[in-house]
């Protein structure tokens, strides 16, 4: 290791300054969600076996429930903005804005040029979790998502349940993709359910065993037309490993829910970011 400089202690004693102070962005209309939520009934619904995936469609100012019907299991979540699949979820500034995990109150980001709010999430049966002894959290934006190229490299082995894989044939069956075309689209994900940290020592990514249980869920209200793709986690509750079939698994399930009429007059889905596109040309 390098020979640390005279000043070392005074590099590292400087302070940290947030780089998206609180209340740089205006709040999400709790109120009206939780208005919007109390009246609404599900109107469709699709079961994520284990080890696979599924898609749902949802429309813009309905809800989308992630819920664990049976044993322990997290769930990779990729949402596109329905009929454009390049407008996707962006979980980098979605941790730049909100922190590693979110929960209750906080947006899920689409990318660049786009950068609008896809959904926010107004009920969270884990919110009382928070951070736990070893730094860890629910519901993260830090890990990419487990894929079959990874898993290749560390073990040389193939292995096709990953939830990349799954994600991918999730989204070619239900846009009338091939596999190729599909997994060019498969992004970084919302790690639903998925209890995480960073070591202290170390700082390395680490994952523990899932506190969600049956009848857990996430909700989310749509900002914007969506499709949402979710894969039942090869790792069951991530308690020992993932990308194999040793573990556990169970489904998860999706429920689109519809507010009753009128509830929402007044709303609309927020436009795409407003930013001119000159980059200083």
């Amino acid at each position: 290791m390098t020979q640390p400089p005279p000043d070392a202690d005074a590099r590292r004693a400087a302070p940290p300054v947030l780089v998206y102070p609180d209340g740089s962005l205006s709040p999400p209309p709790m109120g009206l969600y939780a208005r919007a939520a109390a009246t609404a009934q599900p109107v469709s619904e699709v079961i994520v076996p284990p080890r696979d995936a599924a898609a749902i469609e949802v429309p813009a100012g309905s809800i989308l429930r992630l819920s664990c019907p049976e044993g322990s299991q997290v769930g990779d979540l990729n949402l596109f903005a329905r009929g454009d699949l390049s407008e996707r979820f962006f979980s980098g500034k979605t941790r730049a804005l909100h922190g590693t995990h979110v929960s209750t109150g906080d947006r899920l980001w689409s990318c660049f040029p786009y950068l609008r709010p896809t959904a926010t999430i107004i009920a969270d049966s884990l919110d009382w979790y928070g951070i736990d002894a070893d730094g860890a959290s629910v519901h993260d934006v830090i890990g990419t998502r487990c894929d079959p190229y990874t898993h290749h490299l560390l073990s040389g082995e193939d292995y096709d349940r990953c939830c990349h894989s799954n994600l991918t044939r999730a989204l070619a069956a239900h846009a009338g993709l091939s596999l190729a075309e599909a997994e060019r689209h498969v992004h970084d994900v919302l790690n639903v359910f998925m209890c995480t940290g960073f070591t202290r020592d170390t700082g390395r990514y680490f994952m523990k065993a899932s506190p969600v249980r049956a009848g857990d869920h996430l909700d989310l209200f749509a900002e914007i037309d969506l499709l949402a793709v979710m894969s039942a986690c090869p790792g069951g509750d991530c308690g020992a490993g993932h990308s194999s079939d040793h573990a556990a698994c169970y489904p998860l399930s999706m429920t689109v829910l519809q507010p009753e009429q009128g509830v929402l007059n007044g709303w609309e889905s927020p436009p795409r970011n407003g930013y001119a596109g000159g980059h200083g040309a």
